[in-house]
């Protein structure tokens, strides 16, 4: 099966080549937050080795026919966070870490590409898998001296006047940054004049209907972000779904202005900086499945549209094997659930059964992760489980381990990093690292991207490409 789309895809390269000259009328500006260049040769060698092959399966963007490297420091630090990285991208200065398109001190507000894209007619779209005003997608709409500014950024949404945005939700709806009650920020987007729908299968039944969109998931979701990919079940909102959802929103009732769309795969940074491999690697094939979405629409205007696709930083310093000269990254393949999921199967068998034996958590892992089937665990890490094992089911401590989005149970961090170093992972941390950032090209002015770029090149070359004022 992936022989045959890799077929259909370079078939599909063969007859539909990018025309130089034109400006860019459809603009899509794909980011993969936390996503380096590693992130994206794992994805790739995990579907090789999956199909018996030594070497890489190309994802979509990987195939475009311009594909370069950037910069990612931060005005002040060699290690930016999402605020500077994601406003990089955006308007094309550099700034301080944590602040939202603004300059370090926080009192020159910085107009981006999508602003510019939005003077000139074209409809715009803002679309993420986690937050809506999470720091990267802000970037794109709002401008405050940091990034924790939730309400505040979701103020300057209601000023951005764009055409529709979706994630999973937001988070701090009814609270200001210093922590006061406030008006809903909800009746405030309704007033604006923007359709609050919520799920995709709302979207589609809605979509019809002309005006401003804001897609949420459904009540009861974890506004923060939609479930990992690996995690998802068939009814759960998904970044293609959202991808789709934009497409059909800034094309509806086309009156040729054409349109400026940013899609983040956010949880790609977020399994990172949990140094969840498996994770990372669903992650990173969930995101170029919306970059299939994007492609689809390039294959019908060739000469009209643009791609894009890159990343405001990379997260976790991920190295692709740890001593061997062989490979073993198929040893994912039997990681069926994230490690925030793992953790809360870990802790329901500790309610049910806090004396449970080393026999039931080894099936609990193995059942999961595979351990101890598709990948073999040596007595080293077996040792380190089964005293994780001992302190948590038989002297009763309640460990656990944090990286930035989430806390987790020590068994389920500690067997995840069994399960890296059993498939030949190695990372050097679980926060942002100074690695280079990929970048891939495809359509109209794909050609201005030839070249290594500092991270604030990117939105100038697509404001030159599309012939926007930024």
């Amino acid at each position: 099966m992936l022989k045959k789309i890799t077929t259909l895809l370079f078939i599909s390269f063969l007859f539909v080549f990018p025309i130089f000259g034109q400006k860019a009328k459809y603009i899509f500006f794909m980011i993969g937050d936390g996503m380096g260049l590693n992130q994206v040769n794992l994805a790739e060698i995990y579907a090789a080795e999956l199909a018996g092959k030594n070497g890489v399966f190309p994802l979509v963007f990987t195939q475009f026919p311009y594909a370069t490297f950037g910069t990612a420091y931060s005005l002040s630090h060699g290690v930016t966070d999402s605020g500077a990285g994601g406003t990089a991208l955006a308007v094309g200065r550099k700034t301080k870490n944590g602040v939202i398109g603004m300059d370090s001190a926080g009192t020159t507000s910085y107009k981006s590409i999508a602003y510019a894209a939005k003077a000139k007619g074209m409809k715009v779209g803002i679309a993420t898998s986690v937050s809506i005003d999470h720091a990267t997608p802000a970037a794109f709409y709002a401008n405050r001296p940091s990034r924790n500014m939730y309400y505040e950024i979701g103020l300057d949404l209601i000023k951005s006047n764009f055409d529709f945005f979706a994630g999973a939700g937001f988070l701090k709806p009814d609270k200001t940054f210093d922590n006061k009650e406030a008006p809903s920020l909800f009746p405030q987007f309704e007033k604006a004049g923007y359709r609050i729908i919520k799920g995709y299968d709302a979207f589609q039944q809605a979509k019809k209907s002309e005006g401003k969109i804001i897609l949420t998931n459904i009540d009861g979701t974890d506004p923060s972000a939609l479930k990992y990919a690996i995690d998802q079940k068939q009814d759960d909102l998904k970044l293609a779904n959202i991808t789709a959802a934009a497409i059909d929103a800034l094309t509806a009732n086309d009156k040729g202005e054409g349109f400026f769309l940013m899609v983040e795969g956010g949880k790609i940074d977020w399994a990172c900086h949990a140094n969840d491999g498996g994770t990372t690697i669903h992650e990173v094939l969930d995101f170029d499945e919306s970059v299939k979405l994007a492609f689809e629409f390039y294959k019908k205007h060739p000469e009209e549209t643009l791609i894009i696709v890159t990343a405001d930083h990379e997260t976790g310093g991920l190295g692709i094997g740890n001593g061997s000269s062989r490979l073993n990254t198929k040893g994912f393949e039997g990681q069926k659930i994230s490690q925030g999921e793992l953790s809360t199967r870990i802790q329901e068998l500790r309610k049910s059964s806090p004396n449970a034996s080393w026999d039931d958590v080894k099936k609990l892992l193995q059942q999961n992760l595979g351990l101890w089937s598709t990948a073999k665990v040596d007595t080293k890490d077996e040792k380190e489980l089964f005293a994780a094992y001992e302190r948590s089911f038989v002297n009763h401590e309640n460990e656990s381990e944090k990286s930035l989005y989430a806390s987790d149970d020590k068994i389920a961090a500690l067997s995840i990093a069994v399960l890296n170093n059993a498939s030949s992972l190695a990372w050097s941390s679980k926060n942002h690292s100074a690695a280079y950032i990929p970048i891939y090209a495809i359509g109209a002015g794909a050609d201005l991207f030839n070249h290594k770029m500092e991270n604030t090149d990117i939105p100038k070359k697509v404001a030159k490409a599309a012939g926007l004022e930024l």
